[in-house]
């Protein structure tokens, strides 16, 4: 067969040239590390190759800086902490509770006689007296007397005095009570040390 091609050119690149891995360095990277050529030019105090220039330079040195002033990350979620504290009552001032009783007490009664007021005027509107009174002078009257009037004997102003009158005994008997618990509590304390509380604050 005969060769129809012609003569090829013959490349000298190839033919004497060095291999890639036999090329001599450049005059400029003789002894030193090999940089990869970059399409910008890195601005002064940047990062080359990912890494900040003082950190090339200090070696093992800009390693243990970078992690020691990494910053944490603003983003996460920490659990709150709870402050807890462990407290005793040792004593109670009885003057205090003195004081402290009668007032509550004092605001008790005076509940109580609102209370009392509005539960009549309601029972009153709703005609619970007047079948109530009837049906009772009706059962206990004769035909001498009429009977038992409900109507005058639970009139306003007379549950409103019986009313009064049970607030001032409550607000004695509070008083006086509460005293005498503090001082029994008082005794009971110098034994067994007291009531323990643990107090708990969120930070």
């Amino acid at each position: 067969m005969t060769d129809t091609r012609g003569p090829q050119p013959q490349y000298e690149g190839y033919a004497t040239g060095a291999l890639p891995g036999e090329r001599e360095p450049a005059s400029g990277q003789a002894g030193g590390p090999y940089h990869p050529p970059q399409a910008y030019a890195s601005p002064e105090g940047g990062t080359q190759g990912g890494r900040p220039q003082g950190a090339q330079q200090h070696g093992t040195q800009g390693v243990g800086g970078a992690q020691a002033t990494r910053l944490p990350r603003t983003g996460a979620r920490t659990t709150p902490r709870i402050r807890k504290a462990r407290l005793r009552v040792a004593k109670a001032d009885p003057w205090s509770v003195m004081k402290v009783s009668f007032l509550l007490s004092i605001a008790l009664g005076i509940c109580t006689i609102v209370a009392a007021a509005v539960l009549w005027m309601v029972m009153d509107a709703m005609g619970v007296f007047s079948t109530v009174g009837g049906t009772i002078s009706e059962a206990t009257g004769s035909n001498e007397s009429n009977g038992f009037d409900l109507q005058s004997f639970l009139s306003l102003p007379r549950v409103l005095i019986f009313t009064s009158v049970i607030a001032v005994i409550d607000v004695v008997l509070a008083t006086a009570l509460a005293t005498l618990g503090a001082f029994i509590y008082n005794l009971s304390a110098g034994f067994v040390g007291g009531v323990e509380l643990t107090l708990a604050e969120d930070e």
